[in-house]
């Protein structure tokens, strides 16, 4: 049998979550824009990690790149690399499926490394030639600079730094990723 104090406490820690929760899901974004339209088939190929707002899961990772593919039944394939401690480090990687979202035509895609779990891939900024891209989520906690080579030149960097700032991300937080490992490429 729970004495009074006990479900009191219990009591309280449930509201407590409860007001945590919900606060969580009220925060007040403003629209983000996302590009008009995406080619799938010009979009898949290799990406560069140029700089991101630091994720659990790139600790420590170098050299980081991902590989899109489109699939004959309409998602992309998936295959994310990096090197663990450093240039030199062992080669880490993961597979998983974007699939586009519904109306979007293609600028808004929602991928799964770990089934049930879906995150948001919005493409936000595009080079006409698919030479460089600026990818976040709604919530703002995710952004990428991706570009087609392993370096990106300072005034394009700066750029979509500027979009990224006026679309509400922290790019304060912003970390440029080392490619050294590719650069001889």
């Amino acid at each position: 049998m729970i004495d009074k104090t006990t479900k009191t406490i219990l009591g309280l820690g449930a509201l407590f979550i409860g007001a945590v929760l919900m606060s969580s899901c009220n925060r007040d974004y403003t629209p983000l824009e996302t590009v008009p339209s995406v080619d799938l088939e010009r979009y898949q190929g290799r990406w560069y990690e140029i700089a991101a707002l630091p994720q659990r899961f790139e600790a420590g990772c170098h050299c980081v790149y991902a590989e899109y593919k489109k699939h004959p039944d309409g998602y992309v394939e998936v295959y994310n690399s990096c090197r663990k401690g450093g240039p030199e480090g062992k080669v880490k990687a993961v597979r998983g499926k974007a699939f586009p979202v519904a109306g979007s035509d293609n600028s808004k895609l929602k991928v799964q490394f770990f089934w049930p779990f879906k995150g948001d891939y919005w493409i936000l900024e595009l080079a006409p030639d698919y030479r460089h891209v600026l990818v976040g989520s709604p919530d703002r906690e995710s952004l990428w600079i991706l570009s087609r080579t392993p370096t990106l030149d300072e005034a394009t960097y700066n750029h979509l730094v500027q979009q990224a700032r006026t679309k509400g991300f922290a790019v304060a937080q912003l970390k440029k990723m080392d490619q050294q490992c590719f650069v001889s490429e």
